[in-house]
């Protein structure tokens, strides 16, 4: 009996760590394979690409003709924000995650097994800037109104509304830093849908250079450099 549950667990073992080694070979390849690899220039709208080198975020005006988010994104849902800040930032991820591990440092085995499962619930971080500052973990793009429609479609079908059809806030009490606030999202995290894979969908989104699939930021950055 021992040895047959010893032979078991051993290919057990082995199928899952050819499992891990596959996925993250396909993460790897399937990363540096560029989609929308030349964009129609315009001058029309700026967006930012934006990552705290492991989670990206998506910011576009947070008023425009387009849209005005400071009606959905209230400044009251956030601690000091104001009509000063000219940008907003969106990042969706897993609920319990956000909120649980505002710091790597806080991260909680059961929380991260949680979030890969695909089971669990999913948020959408915002966060108010002046003006994001481009450097290495910041890229400027400018994208033209069509495909900026394009953007604020893909974002706007991320949230979950409530019957009036307005973003459900979480919690005006929870917040990383004085600008930033949680609303209910659309959809699960797993180990196939990230933070970046859905920053990464966004910019396909709006017919901007993006990976084919990517489960890290460094790719999508990568496509800007």
């Amino acid at each position: 009996m021992n040895k047959r549950f010893l032979r078991y667990a051993a290919r057990v073992t082995v199928v899952f760590l050819s499992f891990i080694a596959f996925y993250f070979l396909a993460a790897f390849i399937l990363s540096r394979i560029t989609v929308n690899g030349k964009p129609v220039p315009s001058n029309d709208v700026s967006i930012y690409i934006i990552s705290n080198g492991i989670h990206t975020d998506i910011a576009v005006p947070a008023t425009h003709m387009l849209k005005d988010w400071t009606k959905e994104i209230k400044y009251n849902h956030t601690v000091h924000a104001d009509s000063t800040y000219n940008y907003l930032a969106f990042g969706w991820g897993d609920e319990k995650f956000y909120l649980e591990t505002p710091e790597f440092s806080d991260l909680k085995l059961s929380t991260g097994l949680r979030a890969i499962t695909g089971l669990s619930t999913s948020a959408m971080h915002t966060s108010y800037y002046h003006t994001p500052v481009e450097d290495q973990h910041c890229k400027k793009i400018i994208i033209s109104k069509k495909q900026y429609q394009q953007l604020i479609n893909y974002i706007t079908a991320s949230f979950l509304t409530d019957e009036k059809g307005q973003f459900i806030n979480i919690g005006s009490e929870i917040h990383y830093d004085d600008t930033d606030a949680f609303y209910k999202a659309k959809g699960s995290y797993s180990i196939f849908k990230t933070c970046n894979t859905w920053a990464n969908s966004a910019l396909k989104s709006c017919d901007q250079k993006a990976c084919l699939w990517t489960i890290f930021d460094t790719p999508i950055l990568n496509k800007y450099q």
